[in-house]
């Protein structure tokens, strides 16, 4: 009873969130609406406990291999992976902190796509159960680095049909015949330049980033341009852009969450 009650606490108050945001919005005070949904009768903490599990290393003092733009390269005004094939459905992590996986192997499946012409969903369990040895905790938690430099050394990943994705850990089953793509190398972005991620994204394919993704408006956002000043830099969710473009004068990346 106690739970039910203050889960409807909680529902309220976000509703209350919603409504009000929403009002706001239309009397042009943000880019972006909010809508109740499935989390809505969840508290922030819950939500990040349950939802997002990315556990960034520590920044790399100096420089690693950093993908540099070509000096004097154009890029796009707007780009759409998703116009191109090459980006697989949405799925849903479930009470899992996978995100780490979905956001490695939504990276890996455009290059599959733009390398072979066949769009497959990779294996996010595949991640999960084999890729302790780099630091990877299932679904407590992982890092996209960690996950490419798996498939690199285990020479390849399955494909999510062959080994599906049951959002909890399990011991691991990758099955080399049933491998879908294999990955040669990664490259690392400069932390926080949006200039050199645009240039990936328009010249190289979707890539993964991580976003702090800890806030109610992020997890109840339903449509527009997502922008809260409140964002922190602590970053907790991995995510995968497959594009990006403007509207109405905004710029906004396109996210797959």
């Amino acid at each position: 009873q106690e739970e039910e009650g203050n889960r409807r606490l909680t529902w309220e108050k976000n509703l209350q969130l919603v409504t009000l945001h929403n009002l706001e919005h239309s009397l042009g005070l943000h880019s972006y609406q909010l809508g109740i949904n499935h989390l809505a009768d969840m508290t922030s903490e819950e939500v990040a406990a349950l939802l997002t599990g990315l556990k960034a290393p520590p920044r790399p003092k100096g420089a690693s291999r950093y993908h540099q733009p070509q000096p004097g390269s154009q890029v796009p005004d707007a780009v759409d992976w998703r116009e191109k094939g090459c980006v697989t459905e949405v799925k849903n992590q479930g009470a899992c902190g996978a995100c780490w996986a979905f956001s490695a192997v939504g990276a890996l499946e455009a290059q599959v796509k733009l390398k072979t012409g066949k769009l497959v969903s990779l294996s996010a369990q595949n991640l999960v159960d084999c890729s302790s040895m780099y630091g990877n905790k299932g679904c407590s938690g992982g890092f996209m680095t960690s996950a490419f430099q798996y498939i690199i050394d285990n020479e390849g990943i399955d494909s999510e049909e062959s080994y599906p994705y049951t959002a909890q850990n399990g011991t691991c089953q990758y099955n080399a015949s049933s491998r879908a793509a294999s990955c040669s190398s990664y490259v690392e972005l400069p932390y926080a330049d949006e200039a050199a991620l645009k240039d990936a994204v328009a010249t190289v394919g979707p890539v993964s980033v991580a976003i702090d993704a800890t806030l109610p408006t992020f997890f109840l956002y339903s449509s527009g341009v997502y922008d809260d000043p409140r964002c922190k830099q602590e970053v907790n969710h991995g995510v995968l852009i497959v594009g990006y473009g403007t509207l109405q004068e905004k710029d906004f990346w396109l996210v797959k969450n």
